[in-house]
């Protein structure tokens, strides 16, 4: 029998999150040993709930890890990483749990590469996770330092072990300063339908992977595919947290309002 899966799994696991990551990282590696093979590991179809068990903690140890980048971590930081909880409903229980994992995030001992291999050998048939993953991260550092250098370096980091480009990651990161500027967080009124800047116009096409040549009809169509990419029932059935879903929603609010800027200033119906 074919061990080999099973301990690799289990020491990135192990070096990710201790005794309880080993037992999750084994049943990866176990796939593996199955014949699955990389390609099922890192292509073929998840399990919802090891996505589940997997996405809370380690998305609380990486935001603890990225605070961490210049050696310290700043009042104004931890507020951030609790205003992120917050915004994301969690209830006592999951608060305590979350900055339990925020503080083990700042520990030295902390793998980051380890935490999100194993991260990614779970959701990488969703890659829309990933872009939720690195949301959450710029989400908090955006609201700790204003994404200063060491953290941007490791947050780049943390987006090219889950797949995600520089590309990506730029975009990633307009998504986030439109959502900060016109306090897109619930759809603020006098938002994007407003702001008919064109570093502002610039971002809602961003939002919503378009471009201004597009025609009107490509613009509807990719608003639909961003709108369905990020409903929050299909997250859930890809095994993102309940506790999570609060943000989901917030993303389907940013790209309606990047969708009716574009609308209003090409005068679409």
């Amino acid at each position: 029998m074919n061990f080999a899966g099973k301990i690799i799994g289990g020491v990135l696991g192990l070096a990710a999150m201790g005794p309880w990551g080993a037992v999750l990282g084994a049943l990866i590696g176990h796939q593996f040993d199955a014949g699955a093979g990389v390609g099922a590991l890192l292509g073929g179809g998840a399990d919802p709930s090891q996505v589940n068990a997997l996405f809370f903690p380690t998305t609380f140890r990486v935001m603890g890890h990225i605070a961490k980048a210049d050696g310290r971590v700043s009042e104004q930081e931890i507020a951030s990483a609790r205003a992120v909880m917050h915004a994301l409903h969690l209830n006592q229980p999951q608060m305590l749990s979350a900055m339990g994992y925020f503080n083990e995030g700042k520990h030295p001992a902390f793998q980051l590469d380890a935490a999100l291999r194993l991260l990614r050998a779970a959701i990488a048939p969703h890659p829309e996770l990933a872009n939720f993953f690195v949301e959450i991260q710029l989400q908090a550092a955006l609201g700790g330092d204003g994404l200063s250098e060491l953290p941007r370096a490791r947050l780049r980091r943390v987006a090219l072990l889950l797949g995600l480009g520089q590309a990506q990651f730029a975009r990633l990161e307009s998504i986030l300063r439109w959502s900060q500027a016109s306090g897109a967080h619930g759809g603020s009124a006098g938002g994007p339908e407003s702001a008919a800047g064109p570093e502002r116009l610039s971002q809602a096409y961003s939002m919503l992977e378009a471009a201004p040549g597009m025609s009107d009809e490509e613009i509807v169509k990719a608003y639909r595919r961003q709108m369905s990419r990020h409903h929050p029932d299909k997250l859930k059935a890809n095994g993102l947290p309940e506790s999570m879903l609060e943000r989901a929603k917030e993303r389907t609010q940013q790209i309606q309002a990047a969708y009716e800027a574009i609308r209003a200033r090409r005068g679409m119906r």
